[in-house]
């Protein structure tokens, strides 16, 4: 699964989902006045080996193929759709905690959001190894939980009993998906995700239907022990019994669509019921060094290149088109009383030729929205929260947690107090033993 990415940023990424540090064998050629990851160094080269764990790929099949698009998670909710979860099927519609506003640009093509496009959602972020983070969420689980499991020389049956886990905003699902594909029911017995999002919760849940199988399938037939439900991060007991889960996430910086501390108290307190008597949460933000330098952010971005096999080509591939995506504009407001900034998000998906815009009935969406110009253009603004350190500590204690482990990516061997290799602040929460 090798997705190459070519990178342009100007000026220090300030909240871009950076999750690793940076890899100088990379080809790319980021340019910026800091020494911040960007996405190209974060994904460690192409594919990492094909180690990804997921993922959406920028690549299709060859011409020809019945299959004209083949963007690996081609799934798409046809309009939203009535796949309300089980669990949320009654008038108690969550509150949205995504609030933005959408551009002219993205309204005038039928009020498209960035959020309601979950393969150029994927795409735009399949640069991360969800394998690599995985296991740094299980080993932080395993190190800080009251309830460690006896030491094994098996990385697949370090805890003393099978992991029931949580991932919120989980948008298209793929640490959970990583969790149960990666390892045996003995180690992970089951992964629940969650999202406000109707169509990531309808594409995560067909991305499950072909990565986990049934048993006699692919995936290891774990699909029964995947379910991905919709609804709000701050009423998890609306949908889950207490004490439910060993360990949640909350990843890619999600929790900055909780713009006050008394919808982050609920969202804490929420998890602090369904986890289990020391069980964990792993909070993922930008780094609090960034929140300190928002007046001198202007813009990161990055682009993802499409590739097609070339029939009768022995291997070789064509660039077709490419994803750019634009994290943040210079004009962006910030205040600094509510410490939250009104992000410009952009993605614009192009074709080099428009012939080569799908034209069969059975193309994705993704496509279908397309202009005759061979371009798909979506912008809109988003308003996320910077956080603090001592903020995080603060808001976990008056929701009964501890903080009791401080990273500076999702990786053991990086502090938060390096300067040279901290890009995110990541949090684990631990919820004391009854």
């Amino acid at each position: 699964m090798m997705l190459r990415l070519v990178i342009f940023i100007s000026v220090p990424a300030i909240v871009a989902p950076f999750t690793h540090r940076p890899s100088p064998s990379h080809p790319s050629t980021p340019w910026s006045s800091r020494r911040h990851p960007s996405p190209s160094q974060a994904a460690g080269g192409a594919g990492n080996n094909g180690r990804r764990g997921g993922g959406a790929m920028a690549r299709r099949g060859k011409r020809g193929e019945s299959a004209i698009v083949r963007i690996e998670d081609d799934v798409f909710g046809s309009d939203g759709g009535d796949a309300f979860d089980r669990r949320t099927t009654d008038d108690r519609r969550p509150t949205t905690t995504r609030s933005s506003s959408s551009s002219s640009e993205s309204s005038s093509d039928g009020g498209d959001i960035i959020y309601s496009m979950p393969p150029l959602y994927d795409l735009a972020f399949g640069y991360r190894d969800y394998v690599d983070e995985v296991e740094f969420l299980l080993r932080a689980h395993d190190e800080h939980s009251a309830r460690r499991g006896p030491p094994s020389s098996s990385s697949s049956s370090s805890s003393a009993t099978p992991l029931r886990l949580l991932e919120l905003a989980a948008g298209p699902a793929r640490h959970s998906l990583a969790a149960l594909t990666g390892h045996p029911k003995s180690r992970v017995d089951s992964a629940m995700a969650l999202d406000i999002s109707r169509a990531m919760v309808e594409y995560g849940s067909k991305n499950a239907d072909r990565d986990l199988g049934d048993a006699s399938g692919g995936g290891g037939g774990r699909r029964d022990d995947f379910h991905y439900d919709r609804g709000d991060m701050r009423r998890l007991g609306d949908y889950y019994a207490g004490g439910s889960f060993d360990a949640a996430w909350l990843l890619l910086g999600s929790m900055q669509h909780l713009l006050s501390n008394d919808d982050i108290i609920a969202c804490l307190s929420s998890l602090r019921y369904v986890i289990k008597s020391g069980g964990t949460v792993v909070i993922e933000l930008p780094h609090p060094r960034e929140t300190f330098r928002m007046g001198e952010c202007t813009t990161n971005g990055w682009t993802v290149p499409l590739v097609e096999g070339v029939e009768g080509g022995g291997g070789e591939e064509r660039e077709y088109g490419e994803l750019s995506i634009v994290w943040g504009e210079e004009g962006d407001v910030f205040d600094p009383v509510s410490q939250v900034r009104n992000f410009s998000i952009g993605l614009e998906l192009r074709l080099n030729d428009v012939d080569d815009i799908p034209k069969d009935g059975d193309s994705s969406l993704l496509f279908s929205k397309m202009k005759a110009d061979g371009k798909t253009k979506l912008k809109e603004v988003v308003p996320l929260r910077l956080f603090t350190m001592q903020e995080i500590d603060a808001l976990a204690r008056v929701a009964g947690f501890e903080l009791v482990a401080k990273y500076g990516a999702l990786a053991e061997d990086v502090s938060i107090d390096d300067e040279d290799e901290a890009f995110r602040m990541v949090c684990v929460l631990r919820k004391e033993a009854e």
